[in-house]
């Protein structure tokens, strides 16, 4: 089975994006797909239930992808403050064993992170703990609209720091065109300072409104190294 943990540098990178974007191209190559989101903030009332916008906006790039969350909260705080707020305690022993009952019965199965290795889900508990928790390799999105050289340099160290496995960074919603040395130079840097790989580029979207579950996968296709991302031979891609 093929396994992964997602998350960014920085909030605004287009992590669930670029979730969304693989499962439902591993799903289109026969790959029976799932998403895990441990925790949701800023989740929505809709007709009395509690839903989770990040895994509605996966759903509809493929219905047939699964979703699972384990805590469902109203605030956009962060975790520890957003169950605090409703008077609940998230906990590592129901994380882990939502993830052992669903992680088994699928091909391709993604775990969608937060925002960030330091973000708190409770005391001394951190989203890298969780990641180290559930033994998972990383897969780092970055926006180079919204994260320095610096920042995504400092992620990577720190992920380095924890023993945490680096399968590579993403790096979503490049401005190509731009004059900008910083950033038109951002990928060759990120391999030259770290021994992490840049695997994917994705283009600035202009409006995702429009962006149709077709387009999502072939841009998934042709700007992500989907073998390298999940460390897997795909015969479909080689015909």
């Amino acid at each position: 089975m093929l396994q992964l943990f997602i998350t960014s540098v920085k909030p605004n990178s287009g992590k669930t994006f670029i979730t969304a974007g693989l499962t439902a191209t591993m799903q289109s190559l026969g790959y029976e797909s799932a998403v895990y989101l441990p925790v949701q903030t800023g989740a929505v009332e809709n007709q009395g239930y509690i839903q989770a916008p990040d895994l509605i906006y996966i759903k509809n790039a493929d219905n047939h992808i699964k979703t699972y969350c384990s805590y469902l909260l109203k605030s956009s705080d962060l975790p520890l403050f957003a169950a605090a707020a409703e008077e609940i305690l998230i906990e590592k022993d129901i994380i882990y064993e939502d993830y052992l009952s669903i992680s088994e019965k699928l091909d391709c199965f993604i775990v969608n992170g937060i925002c960030g290795l330091s973000t708190p889900l409770g005391k001394n508990f951190l989203e890298e703990d969780l990641i180290k928790m559930l033994n998972l390799p990383l897969l780092l999105v970055a926006s180079p609209l919204e994260s320095s050289f610096n920042d995504i340099l400092m992620t990577i160290n720190n992920a380095s720091s924890k023993n945490i496995k680096l399968r590579g960074v993403i790096l979503n919603d490049c401005p190509f065109s731009t004059g900008d040395v910083n950033i038109k130079n951002l990928p060759r840097m990120i391999e030259e300072y770290s021994d992490a790989r840049v695997l994917g580029l994705i283009p600035h979207i202009h409006d995702m409104r429009k962006f149709q579950p077709q387009d999502l996968i072939a841009a998934t296709l042709s700007g992500i190294d989907i073998e390298s991302v999940f460390d897997v031979k795909i015969a479909k891609l080689r015909r």
